[in-house]
């Protein structure tokens, strides 16, 4: 290799990790220090005097791949390396082109037998997909192979009836899921937004919570400013005198990383089947349709920007669903 194109290390400004500078492109290496990368620049020579097409194994893809979007301060980089941890363990160092249709499929299969859903494992192909396409932008291989992803899912059409809802409040002996599904059916927000939910956000006085984390990056999965009605305002004022904490939902003096454990016990004490922490926010937005909301109003209140989605899940609880078209068809 001619010493002009050696890869080498590199700063880049703004950046406090080291990159690896090679053919006019710099990859983070995503270390801080001089002698990790050092050795991550190591294996990265090594992958490329392999004498094969596309040395480069998919493992060390996902692994550059990350520590780019870590290092650019992408939003998602933990959940994506979930999703890195299963994709490495199946296809290893195996060069990019033997992620075929039929292998990527076959990993798909692979996941669903261990019990994981059809959306999970699409989620986990499409951060493959987005890694080769990633890699073959970086010249780190020649071409992207396709990556072929399961179907969608279905809606989940699992709600609550009122009757459900209030034999789930009745279930939560402890108070801060009691105040959880409250908070959940009267904001109709996901689930780790209201476990990241602080007080500072509430506002008791105007009535409003500001679901939206100014600390935290814009994404995808939008995030609203919701009012507050009678029944959480009754909750809510409860909690607030007793907080021991900042965050709304906290148990023992300590903010709470995770309600499934305490949900499951109140779901089995009201006798509910096929009942998750997000199927408050489905039930709280078919009650809305049901009640006959506007689906844009629905949608603001779901933190959408548009309301296709809404539209395609609620739209046929709506009793005003297509009732102006139907009033034509007369005869």
């Amino acid at each position: 290799m001619p010493e002009t194109t050696a890869p080498r290390l590199c700063r880049v400004k703004g950046r406090d990790t080291w990159h690896i500078y090679y053919e006019r492109k710099r990859i983070s290496t995503g270390c801080k220090d001089r002698a990790s990368a050092e050795l991550v620049l190591s294996k990265f020579i090594k992958e490329l005097s392999r004498p094969q097409t596309g040395a480069i194994g998919i493992s060390k893809i996902l692994d550059l791949y990350l520590a780019d979007r870590r290092d650019a301060e992408k939003p998602g980089a933990e959940r994506l390396s979930w999703a890195h941890k299963q994709l490495k363990e199946w296809f290893g160092e195996k060069p990019a082109e033997e992620a075929t249709d039929a292998f990527c499929r076959a990993y798909s299969r692979y996941r669903l037998a261990a019990g994981i859903s059809t959306s999970t494992a699409r989620t986990e192909l499409q951060a493959l997909r987005a890694a080769l396409r990633w890699a073959a932008k970086e010249k780190l291989i020649i071409e992207a192979p396709s990556v072929p992803l399961p179907p969608r899912s279905a809606p989940k059409e699992r709600w609550l009836t009122r009757e459900e809802a209030s034999a789930l409040l009745e279930g939560c002996e402890a108070e801060h899921v009691k105040l959880f599904v409250v908070l959940a059916l009267g904001t109709a927000a996901r689930v780790t937004s209201l476990l990241e939910l602080t007080w500072s956000r509430v506002d008791l006085e105007r009535r409003i919570i500001d679901l939206r984390d100014p600390n935290k990056p814009k994404t995808s999965k939008g995030r609203a400013r919701v009012p507050i009605n009678d029944t959480l305002l009754e909750y809510l004022n409860q909690a607030h005198q007793f907080r021991e904490t900042k965050y709304v939902i906290e148990w023992a003096g300590d903010r709470i990383r995770s309600i499934k454990r305490g949900f499951r016990a109140a779901t089995e004490r009201a006798g509910l089947e096929n009942v998750t922490p997000h199927t408050l926010r489905h039930t709280a937005a078919t009650w809305m349709a049901q009640a006959g909301i506007p689906l844009w109003e629905i949608a603001g209140f779901l933190g959408h920007t548009n309301t296709r989605m809404v539209e395609d899940t609620y739209a046929h609880h709506s009793p005003e669903y297509l009732k102006s078209a139907s009033n034509i068809l007369f005869f």
